[in-house]
């Protein structure tokens, strides 16, 4: 009786034991955000609870590092957060549980969630380029006007993150630098940075702009010429063409290192040469720079071509002629004058113009100050007593008339005898006597 007991219980003991074994196989979760571990600032995310075992009840923590605060237990394996403030920001985890078994819950390994675009964005910019050949380094540098002390870098699709302290630059701006390389296709893509404090690490900035990391030369390079020629006048069209012997899906065209939009999808050209047109629009004096262009394929975005070679595009401006030949004879209308040109042309012209009226009024100056002498020399003698001159006095052979004017002298009016009947003197005259003979005048 005894050894069968003993056997019973020793087999409700093993049985015991495999169930608890079971049982701790299963106990820990795991536990995962959709969409994304990063929230912007009012949005909501879903958290959900992952188990394999027969446990009915969830609960759902968030720990600040010291204590566990039971944010939800119910039925179902899904929480949603939001929209979230920055009070969400923080590391959850979770667990489960049955009524049924006599084990005890295991939490799930902890999941951040970072809530972000709680501070203004920082700028990211890519040294010496955003092209970078393959084996080569390229530096993202991050940077902010808000004193960040760390600044993390992201790159899309990817779910790890590169942390780095921020250092404060003598003009006042945070910074950081984080140096990619050697440089494979794996590494290319997408970066973005964010901004953050030690005193909320789950607490971020909006994020930066993107700037895209492509990996150069793994394909033969294309070539690139303009239509009608490199020296372009404003207001022609530009035409810049990239072809190539490779079956690149499409082409890129850059200005002085920067992309001018959207690739083009190449052609056949009557040569038999794969071909992209970039048309530019009507030339301007911004057009002219340094091109390149580069060939790449739809299933590698981030791996480009050898870079074509270098070619200088130069617009001038359009010159047109200010004079027109009275000899031409398509010549219809006088060509406008340069706004510049008219201005100048007028302030010649009323110089000129004042200059003559100038001219003129010193002239007319002049010749009334000489006039003037002249009557006033004719008037320094005193004149003598009236005296009868007529053709039978003996003295007035010896006498010498002259007519002088009523506004200059105040001489006595005498009206001399006629000297001829035919020619009589009806005008008033004033006349002086001046002796020839005498070298004085008689008192």
């Amino acid at each position: 009786m005894c050894p069968r007991l003993l056997s019973l219980l020793s087999l409700g003991f093993c049985v015991s034991l495999r169930t608890w074994a079971a049982a701790g196989e299963y106990d820990k979760p795991s536990l995962s955000a959709w969409p994304s571990l990063m929230v912007p600032l009012g949005q909501t995310v879903t958290l959900q609870c992952h188990f394999d075992s027969p446990f009915k009840r969830f609960r759902l923590f968030k720990t600040d590092g010291t204590s566990l605060t039971e944010l939800h237990g119910h039925h179902f394996n899904t929480f949603t957060l939001g929209p979230v403030t920055r009070e969400h920001a923080g590391s959850y985890t979770c667990s489960g549980f049955s009524r049924s078994l006599p084990v005890f819950y295991r939490l799930s390994d902890p999941l951040q969630i970072v809530v972000t675009g709680v501070f203004t964005k920082p700028s990211i910019s890519a040294h010496p380029s955003p092209l970078v050949r393959a084996g080569e380094n390229v530096t993202l540098r991050c940077q902010s006007l808000l004193w960040f002390d760390k600044f993390i870098l992201h790159q899309e699709n990817s779910t790890g993150n590169f942390q780095r302290h921020g250092q404060m630059l003598t003009g006042g701006l945070a910074t950081a630098d984080f140096i990619i390389g050697p440089m494979t296709l794996a590494s290319a893509g997408t970066y973005r940075c964010y901004g953050s404090l030690s005193r909320s690490p789950y607490v971020w900035s909006a994020p930066s702009n993107r700037v895209d990391i492509i990996v150069t030369g793994p394909s033969k390079k294309p070539s690139l010429s303009a239509q009608g020629g490199t020296v372009v006048r404003s207001g022609e069209n530009v035409t810049m063409v990239c072809s190539s012997e490779s079956a690149f899906d499409q082409f890129h065209l850059l200005r002085d290192g920067e992309n001018l939009g959207c690739p083009v999808a190449g052609g056949r050209s009557p040569h038999g040469a794969l071909e992209a047109e970039f048309s530019l629009g009507p030339g301007a004096p911004d057009h002219s720079g340094v091109y390149r262009c580069y060939g790449s394929f739809i299933r590698s975005p981030y791996s480009w071509s050898d870079s074509s070679d270098p070619l200088f595009l130069s617009v001038t401006e359009s010159t047109t002629s200010t004079c027109s030949s009275p000899m031409d004879p398509n010549t219809t209308e006088e060509a406008p004058l340069p706004q510049a040109h008219s201005s100048t042309w007028c302030i010649v012209l009323g110089l000129v113009i004042a200059f003559t009226s100038t001219s003129i009024i010193l002239a007319a100056l002049v010749c009334h100050w000489f006039s003037t002498q002249n009557h006033v020399s004719f008037t320094k003698g005193e004149p003598k007593e009236d005296r009868t001159v007529n053709s039978e006095d003996p003295a007035a052979e010896d006498v010498i008339y002259a007519h002088l004017n009523h506004g200059t002298l105040s001489e006595r009016l005498f009206t001399p005898a006629p000297s001829s009947p035919m020619h009589p003197f009806t005008e008033p005259s004033i006349y002086e006597e001046f002796n020839v003979n005498h070298d004085h005048a008689e008192p």
